[in-house]
């Protein structure tokens, strides 16, 4: 287990790099992921499932305990990104299937990675991990309702079969590792050291079909338009995400943990639904919005660490001259 989970770290630590490489191996060989196009549900479902087994009675608790910053910054990630997504497609002129995946990337709940991040940066996990779980918890209903409210105009949307498969991608999984985690304790801490391994591999086949199932398509002219609407998307977020816990006056482990949350989307999710319900090019956004934030959100929560460490060090200079 020792060496599943030092490859796991590994891969983590070069996750972005490895994606990017990834995804021009599939693009100049597709049909390296073709049997994967039509399983991307279930990996997902993997991936879910690895974090209901992560999930704790405290993770719950801490949404009772403290409502308020988890519900504020759900609610933020849930206006703030979908708008924005609408607007962007506005802007941009984008229509029919790309506008929709844009949207639906923007409608998704908070991404995984968000965590990672948000402990790099020295940002209060604990309160990144709640949102993360209540905003995936309401997927079912938030991410059906968003599609209707701002794609409707673009493509007809399945509300229903999205709301139906939702459960079963999302929730599910979810409740069941919660369920197993619950029962079986601390046999199943032992095996939770092999889930960053497993949803990271997870996470590359889902790119990998994804790029497998629209190589004819990526390198078009509105493709292209495509790459800065996820960038500014992402950044958008994170700017809005960090304003907004500022204006609610949050400390600023807080206002971290929330920036990632608001700006940072499962992507994954939004591929596989786009793949499912609308075409492969609504999955491109999805795709290009999971190689951009790791990058993002790596460079971010860096520069963070980097701000807290100088600050630290000048607090302990300061503090040395004091006694002298």
């Amino acid at each position: 287990m020792e060496k599943v989970e030092g490859l796991g770290k590994w891969i983590g630590k070069w996750f972005t790099v490895l994606v990017v490489i990834w995804a021009i191996f599939n693009y100049l060989l597709p049909q390296t992921s073709q049997w994967v196009i039509p399983n991307t549900s279930y990996l997902l479902g993997i991936i879910l499932f690895g974090m209901g087994l992560t999930l704790r009675g405290e993770d719950f608790e801490r949404i009772v305990k403290r409502p308020l910053p988890v519900i504020l910054g759900t609610v933020a990630h849930y206006v703030i990104m979908p708008t924005i997504a609408w607007l962007l497609c506005e802007i941009f002129h984008l229509t029919g299937a790309t506008a929709v995946g844009v949207i639906l990337v923007g409608s998704c709940p908070s991404g995984t990675s968000s965590s990672v991040m948000a402990y790099l940066a020295g940002g209060d996990v604990a309160l990144d991990v709640s949102i993360e779980t209540l905003s995936t918890i309401l997927a079912p209903i938030a991410l059906p309702g968003l599609l209707m409210f701002y794609a409707g105009k673009y493509v007809t949307i399945p509300a229903q079969s999205l709301f139906l498969s939702t459960i079963q991608i999302v929730l599910v999984p979810i409740i069941l590792g919660v369920v197993i985690h619950t029962l079986f304790g601390k046999k199943v801490d032992y095996l939770t050291r092999a889930l960053p391994l497993i949803s990271q591999t997870a996470i590359l086949l889902i790119i990998g079909a994804v790029i497998s199932a629209n190589h004819a398509e990526l390198f078009t002219a509105t493709t292209a338009l495509v790459i800065p609407v996820v960038i500014l998307h992402n950044l958008s977020g994170y700017g809005l995400g960090f304003l907004f816990s500022k204006l609610i006056r949050l400390k600023d482990p807080q206002r971290k943990a929330i920036t990632f949350e608001v700006g940072m989307q499962d992507s994954s999710l939004g591929a596989t639904l786009a793949m499912m319900y609308f075409s492969p090019a609504a999955a491109i956004p999805s795709t290009i919005f999971s190689v951009w934030h790791n990058i993002s959100g790596s460079v971010l929560s860096s520069y963070w660490r980097m701000h807290s460490d100088r600050k630290v060090v000048v607090n302990d200079q300061l503090v040395g001259q004091t006694r002298a």
